[in-house]
């Protein structure tokens, strides 16, 4: 789907890295949140500009230990060796990379199905993923009077990480749709911080998320709302925010992460 982009955004393009890393260490944040740690020689010279990345991890096929790795061609395009089954691939935000330990966080919700949650439940010191990307950074400023980020338990890394990053300056609203008070992380900030957990309903039916949303009273001054989660709950939201509160559509950014009985989905806007 096609955007119209604020005129502060910043789109950036990275060349194509591939990376077999390994599994330094693995920690529970939650009852049903899982960072894994990754580390190795082929980390360096990454870069995450934007907390809205993705990475794409390459998870090991069925059987083996590690993953099979795709390999560049002279024009840039990138293939997988023939004859090879590769294991199953699966989008994730960068939570943290520190170039100088180099380490780079990743944040997995167990949600009790699909490759990447399985993998990350069962995760020991050593164990090997590889990691594609990202392919390009979408970069927000942080100098609006006001953010909305508005998201479901996986889209929680990238508000945690946006929060981080914004100044005191600022002030910022996080809707977070959580399945109990046990998964509310704690969330640190510089700028003027509210939080509103939201208890999660059917997986893909609830709509309280969209509930709490339409309660708010935004703050004056230009803001910049982000959103991610459910399919069906971001178009619901997308609507909300540039129909009924008729927000520019140029300030406005919702990425759907999932949808309610199918896989991965990218779509944003």
């Amino acid at each position: 789907m096609s955007s119209v982009i604020h005129p502060g955004v910043r789109r950036v393009r990275h060349p194509l890295q591939f990376r077999l890393l390994e599994v330094r260490r693995v920690t529970r944040l939650s009852p049903h949140m899982v960072r894994l740690t990754l580390a190795g020689a082929a980390l360096d010279g990454f870069v995450s500009e934007s907390f809205d990345d993705h990475v794409k991890i390459m998870l090991p096929p069925p059987g083996s230990s590690v993953p099979v790795m795709p390999v560049a061609g002279p024009d840039g395009i990138s293939s997988f060796p023939e004859g090879v089954e590769r294991g199953p691939m699966r989008d994730y935000t960068p939570r943290r990379y520190d170039a100088v330990t180099g380490e780079l966080d990743i944040d997995f919700v167990l949600h009790g199905e699909g490759p990447g949650s399985e993998f990350a439940a069962h995760a020991r010191p050593g164990d090997a993923l590889g990691v594609a990307g990202p392919r390009g950074s979408f970069v927000i400023p942080v100098d609006f009077a006001w953010h909305l980020l508005v998201g479901d338990a996986t889209a929680l890394p990238a508000i945690a990480r946006r929060l981080e990053e914004l100044p005191a300056t600022t002030r910022a609203i996080a809707v977070i749709e959580v399945a109990d008070e046990a998964e509310q992380l704690p969330l640190n900030s510089a700028a003027a911080l509210e939080v509103i957990w939201v208890k999660a309903g059917a997986p893909g039916e609830s709509q309280a998320l969209l509930d709490a949303v339409t309660a708010l009273v935004l703050p004056e001054g230009e803001g910049y709302v982000w959103a991610a989660g459910e399919f069906h709950m971001i178009r619901a939201l997308r609507e909300h925010l540039q129909t009924d509160r008729a927000l520019p559509r140029q300030n406005v950014r919702a990425a759907s992460y999932w949808r309610h009985g199918e896989g991965d989905v990218d779509e944003e806007d």
